[in-house]
């Protein structure tokens, strides 16, 4: 294993630092390789938001989405490559890059490594979209996938398999893109550089989401050496720890839906003292603003960019007509097109409402106990083989997984335990754990969910899972599947009918 990360005594000296990737040349009309198209991305006014969220400032965003990879990580990505073979750490022919990211770094590293040579293996938790995961794979990328809950601390998190693979791995090198002053570097030479040339070193504010915080610490620095009356405006979401003072980040949040902002730790190249205000944001502002970015000002931009333009209207708000504040917008539609892009996936998860269907009887009927199959759980210590005996016997196709009080903790079928065993390592002699499913459609009886809610769940997965909350214990009460739909608007369209 190689160390690859940078180090300095004033780390955040960005300014002495040597300088290894060149502005591109906005003239150049053919390229190498697809590697130097990364950069240049356009700055666009927004027309139609601020009006309707009622601001006077005018506001622009750098569509960082627009990068060959489909985000801003490409800069960071291609720039610590070119530092690590540049120091003789990555040998090309020779050399394994591997990272913890979730997704967009390692779509980045995957696409430097297919043109430059390398084996490239990315670790990102399960909670990362499967658009990015088919991505890497297409870039010939390796995925070993870590449970989203595993704290960053924790020996099953996506940095700490990361930070194992490359003891057992030789010549396997970790770029790091938490600690590599190449992170914030990349950004100081370029990304703050195209703000400040496309307005005249003349702006506000700018507004930045923080994941790993190299963009914010990168393009701060820069812009406040040019322009120092803007105001640096960090947007950070509930359940994560970056902002301060320390009190924003009070929350009970546990788990958040957009990916690839937010952190659980502080990683060292973020510099907070050049951000001027942080802002907080939630998945109920951050999705749907995401749609109205792509639907109002068709931009095809993914849910870290609905976190910056929702930070950004409560941050904007104190600026005055004929002020500027940039926005960057992180990363693209295509990460989400199973997610966000989805009205069933959005309607799940309660960001926007179930659409209504006044021709169809048994559309807005509430779902009721006699409608469902009971579940056949089993208890979280159970073995896998007595996990698929107990399918076999039951001839159900899935069991509910629960605690020692009764709580359910996930699903169990046995199509999820063939995929783990075929894509995944592991054997069948592993504990039950490591096939459960934790990622499911479930409902609460006790919201009164209706047919027509429950058959958009069916439209994106086979079952739901019915559940109801009593004190702390969520307990599976049932289970839906299309046929059950099916037999209930049957059997109740013949007593209507023959009524």
């Amino acid at each position: 294993m190689e160390d690859s990360t940078a180090s300095s005594t004033d780390y955040f000296n960005l300014k002495n630092m040597k300088h290894i990737v060149d502005a591109l040349d906005r003239n150049q009309k053919v390229f190498p390789n697809i590697l130097h198209c990364i950069g240049n991305t356009p700055l666009v006014k927004l027309s139609n938001i601020p009006k309707e969220e009622g601001l006077e400032c005018d506001l622009y965003v750098k569509c960082e989405f627009l990068n060959p990879g489909g985000s801003v990580k490409d800069r960071i990505a291609y720039r610590m490559v070119l530092d690590a073979e540049e120091r003789g750490i990555l040998k090309l022919g020779k050399s394994v890059i591997i990272e913890p990211t979730s997704g967009n770094t390692g779509i980045g590293l995957a696409l430097a490594s297919a043109v430059r040579g390398y084996r490239c293996i990315i670790v990102l938790p399960e909670k990362m979209s499967d658009e990015k995961v088919n991505t890497l794979m297409a870039l010939g990328a390796e995925i070993i996938r870590t449970p989203t809950e595993a704290p960053s601390e924790s020996p099953e998190s996506n940095i700490s398999v990361a930070k194992r693979l490359v003891t057992e791995i030789p010549d396997a090198v970790l770029l790091d893109q938490y600690n590599n002053v190449c992170n914030p570097l990349a950004h100081y030479d370029t990304t703050a550089e195209e703000i400040l040339w496309s307005l005249d070193d003349d702006i506000d504010m700018v507004v930045i989401t923080t994941g790993t915080c190299g963009t914010v610490s990168g393009v701060a620095h820069k812009i406040k050496e040019r322009c120092p009356k803007c105001i640096i405006v960090g947007v950070d979401p509930y359940g994560s720890i970056l902002a301060q003072p320390e009190e924003l980040n009070t929350s009970d949040v546990q788990l958040y839906e957009v990916e690839g902002i937010g952190y659980d730790f502080l990683p060292r190249v973020l510099d907070r003292s050049v951000v001027d205000r942080w802002v907080k944001t939630d998945d109920s502002g951050s999705l749907p603003m995401a749609r109205k970015l792509i639907q109002k000002e068709g931009l095809l931009c993914g849910g870290s960019s609905g976190a910056a333009v929702a930070g950004a209207v409560q941050a904007a708000k104190t600026l005055e007509r004929g002020q500027r504040c940039v926005v960057l917008l992180p990363d693209s539609i295509r990460n989400y097109m199973t997610k966000l892009i989805s009205d069933q996936w959005m309607e799940a998860r309660g960001f926007q409402a179930t659409p209504r269907k006044e021709h169809l009887w048994w559309w807005d009927k509430p779902i009721n106990v006699g409608m469902l199959q009971e579940p056949t759980s089993i208890s979280s210590t159970t073995t896998l083989s007595e996990a698929l005996a107990t399918l076999r016997t039951t001839g159900k196709a899935l069991l509910t997984v629960v605690d020692d009080k009764g709580s359910i903790r996930g699903v169990f079928t046995a199509d999820d335990a063939r995929r783990r065993l075929a894509n995944f390592p592991g054997s069948h002699a592993e504990e039950l754990a490591k096939f459960i499913v934790k990622k499911y459609y479930k409902v609460n009886l006790s919201d009164e969910p209706s047919l027509g809610a429950i058959s958009r769940l069916l439209d994106i997965s086979p079952y739901v899972v019915v559940v109801k909350t009593e004190s702390t214990i969520e307990r599976a009460v049932g289970v839906l599947t299309s046929e059950d739909i099916l037999r209930f608007i049957a059997l109740d369209g013949k007593q209507v009918n023959g009524n």
